[in-house]
């Protein structure tokens, strides 16, 4: 849920720069943008976080069955 948020965050911040470059405000479009990145960044950190966390519960869960 939480990568989904990010990845709708970071692809509205993009948008929203694309409009700033449109309208020539290069410095606000330099910031979205940069935003934007950060938030698909922060998709991508919250999708590992999951797996890992998935990949150490099937993990631990195997090394509990083998005792």
């Amino acid at each position: 849920m939480a990568e989904r948020a990010w990845t709708i965050v970071a692809g509205m911040l993009l948008l929203a720069a694309a409009v700033m470059l449109w309208r020539s405000n290069l410095s606000a479009a330099f910031v979205l943008a940069t935003l934007g990145v950060v938030a698909w960044f922060l998709s991508y950190r919250t999708q590992l976080r999951a797996k890992i966390a998935t990949y150490e519960a099937s993990e631990n869960h195997d090394e509990i069955d083998e005792d």
